[in-house]
């Protein structure tokens, strides 16, 4: 865990209806690289740890007989029920209420877990050990998150890029320097260091993939406006009574940097770290 600060329930609490419009999508791509690498037939289950709205889980359905995902807020979970309803896919789909600490919670063995930009966030041994243990011998512990280190840039598309560092900044204005997370603060950031956790658990590897990015989007006001709300730096309920106040400056913000109300960025890479449990372990 996080040195200096405890997890609480209000983490991503009313996050989770702004995820769909405000979040970017994974590369495309990432269910092909995943499927050929971990040679998915459609058969065996996976179990998505931190699952949010299931926007993960949900574009890797038609690769397993059965997805379950796990998430500690009501809020994501709901959409996740709504999300396997549009896609088809209730009838092979779980939803389960859990924080990732309290697994394996009777949930049975799986071929695959995933984590999807949500590690960070657990005490990470622990979880670690736990989900070896619910994994199939030869199965794999998937890391998956956005390449950090890539520059995107957005010259020579039709709209101003999105404010980014003015818009951290506006929230810094509202809530404070240091950065939120729930009832409290993480003054360092989230930890890195995922390797090293991984190994201590017994998993081999790590196998890393970069499934490319770069394609052009294009965002408009409320697409922005639910990014921000959609994180947990920023989740709606750290501003309190000033939360409309807020949306308006960052509203007219928007409005000044591009009077289109349109925004251009292109897609980050996803980056793909597979991490293995021994075949002839139990």
């Amino acid at each position: 865990m996080v040195v200096g600060w405890e997890w609480d329930d209000t983490l991503f609490s009313g996050t989770a209806s702004y995820y769909q419009r405000g979040r970017l999508p994974y590369a495309p791509g990432l269910a092909d690289v995943l499927a050929e690498v971990l040679r998915l037939d459609g058969r065996g289950r996976l179990i998505d740890v931190g699952c949010g709205p299931g926007t993960l889980a949900l574009s890797l359905a038609h690769l397993f007989g059965e997805i379950v995902g796990v998430d500690p807020d009501n809020g994501m979970l709901s959409e996740a029920v709504r999300g396997a309803a549009e896609a088809g896919v209730s009838g092979k789909s779980r939803w389960v209420r859990v924080r990732a600490e309290e697994l394996p919670a009777g949930l049975g063995t799986f071929t695959v877990a995933t984590f999807g930009q949500s590690f960070h966030w657990m005490d990470r041994d622990l979880v670690a050990a736990t989900i070896r243990d619910m994994l199939m011998p030869g199965g794999a512990f998937v890391h998956i998150s956005d390449l950090k280190t890539e520059r995107r840039s957005v010259e020579g598309l039709p709209h101003p890029a999105v404010p980014y560092v003015a818009m951290d900044e506006l929230v810094r204005r509202y809530l404070g320097p240091v950065r939120r997370a729930g009832r409290g603060v993480l003054p360092q950031g989230t930890p890195g260091g995922e390797a090293a956790v991984l190994a201590r658990a017994g998993f081999s590897g790590p196998q890393r993939h970069v499934v490319p990015g770069g394609h052009a989007l294009e965002r408009t006001y409320d697409d922005v406006v639910a990014g921000v709300f959609s994180m947990s730096f920023s989740a709606p309920h750290l501003f309190g009574a000033r939360r409309d106040a807020f949306e308006s400056d960052l509203r007219r913000l928007l409005r000044e940097v591009s009077p289109s109300g349109r925004f251009s960025e292109r897609l980050a890479s996803t980056e793909v770290f597979v991490w293995g449990k021994n075949p002839a372990e139990p």
